[in-house]
């Protein structure tokens, strides 16, 4: 029988628990900006089904997840559709800038319009056409899809290509082992797995983990899991993953946020296969008359695509590192980030800081508390609080709940 709806439901002590910074920590790393801080979280949309639902064996969550962890496929060609929509303002463009910004995109002055540190953080905002190709760890390829034109960023071996058509401008840059593992570590998901595996990380005792029937994604059979909070007070819904049935890769990953509407984040294949691509898929040779930037010294010191960048964060240690004095309040899904900002103050007032003042004090809502006074940014999933003395607290969790972690803190 197929489990168009399971009872089952297992939580952190029923799979291999990861550790409890790292998975805290896991929260804060998928690259969504809200005033430059990174966060994000995904989850359920109603209608994951592209047919009707498959018969498929009975299967545990616990399984299931085990199946996913167990996955090995590597070898792959697609195309991926991604939407995400946190629900920030239309500031033309001032959306996409900031997300650049956070993520060190080059595209001001020197930079190149093929430097990948840029480019792919597009994927954090919009609709976005992807199409994917892999060949075990040495060969990849992923092209986003423009209007009449295309980004392309190719790993071959030790080379790595990055192509704008629209610019005819090639980055080039050469990686070792280390280099390729560092840097596949640290950059954006793009396809259902990559999400997958992030929230997969969030899960412990305030979490319920559920298999929820059978879908059909990309023309393939899959389960589908859901993971859910346990807890009040979280912006996020639920987690649906579309997991493949043969291969145990998911192959569809969306969310709505606990507000309701429309999807927050909604990555899928359209099409997949697990054949083995063309080898010509992979090389790539700079088009006649098109501008090279090849990796230098200089981008390798400030951890240039090429070059050997600093750890991304993997554990709260990590991340403190770089915040100063990051701490993690409150627990599971409620977990509340605060960090000083290490300039003494907050956003600048509308007195102080004249027309920036005002500009920046009117996206965001004034509260006061034990902690003093603030101004709290939303998005649909993601808040971030500033208050007057440069102390910010970040969390998905609704703006009340995060008024009260900030006066818990203090």
């Amino acid at each position: 029988m197929a489990p168009n709806e399971t009872d089952d439901t297992t939580t952190a002590g029923e799979v291999e628990e990861p550790r409890a910074g790292r998975r805290r920590a896991a929260r804060y790393i998928v690259p969504v900006t809200v005033m430059g801080v990174a966060a994000a979280t995904i989850g359920l949309v109603p209608a994951l089904a592209d047919s009707g639902d498959p018969d498929l064996p009975d299967i545990t969550a616990a399984q299931l997840i085990e199946k996913i962890a167990q996955s090995d496929v590597e070898r792959l060609s697609g195309t991926v559709k991604i939407t995400t929509d946190l629900g920030l303002p239309d500031l033309g463009g001032l959306e996409s800038g900031l997300l650049s910004g956070a993520a060190g995109g080059e595209d001001g002055e020197g930079g190149s319009s093929a430097d990948p540190s840029g480019r792919l953080t597009e994927l954090a905002s919009g609709t976005h056409t992807l199409r994917v190709a892999a060949d075990g760890p040495d060969r990849q390829k992923l092209s986003l899809l423009e209007n009449a034109a295309e980004y392309s960023l190719i790993h071959n071996g030790k080379d790595v290509w990055g192509y704008d058509s629209a610019s005819n401008e090639v980055y080039h840059a050469t990686v070792d082992e280390a280099d390729t593992k560092e840097r596949s570590a640290q950059r954006p998901p793009a396809t259902p797995k990559d999400f997958a595996e992030e929230a997969l990380k969030a899960v412990d005792d305030t979490t319920s983990v559920k298999v929820d029937g059978t879908a059909q994604v990309a023309g393939r059979d899959a389960y589908r899991l859901v993971v859910e909070p346990k807890q009040s007070g979280c912006t996020v819904g639920a987690i649906s993953i579309a997991v493949d049935h043969e291969t145990g890769m998911p192959l569809k990953f969306t969310l709505t946020p606990a507000g309701g509407g429309s999807a927050v984040v909604d990555v899928g294949f359209t099409k997949v296969s697990f054949d083995r691509p063309d080898a010509s898929t992979f090389r790539f040779t700079p088009p006649k008359g098109a501008k090279v930037t090849e990796d230098t010294e200089q981008d390798r010191a400030h951890g240039g695509f090429g070059g050997k960048p600093e750890r991304g964060p993997k554990s709260e240690e990590d991340l403190a590192k770089g915040l100063d004095g990051l701490r993690m309040l409150g627990e599971g899904w409620n977990t509340v980030a605060t960090f000083d900002t290490g300039t003494g103050a907050g956003l600048p007032t509308e007195e102080a800081g004249g027309d920036l003042g005002g500009f920046l004090g009117s996206l965001g809502d004034q509260v006061k508390g034990d902690f003093g006074k603030g101004t709290v940014f939303s998005t649909r999933l993601v808040n971030a609080l500033i208050t007057e003395d440069g102390t910010v607290y970040v969390g998905t969790v609704t703006k009340d709940a995060l008024v009260k972690a900030a006066e818990a803190g203090k």
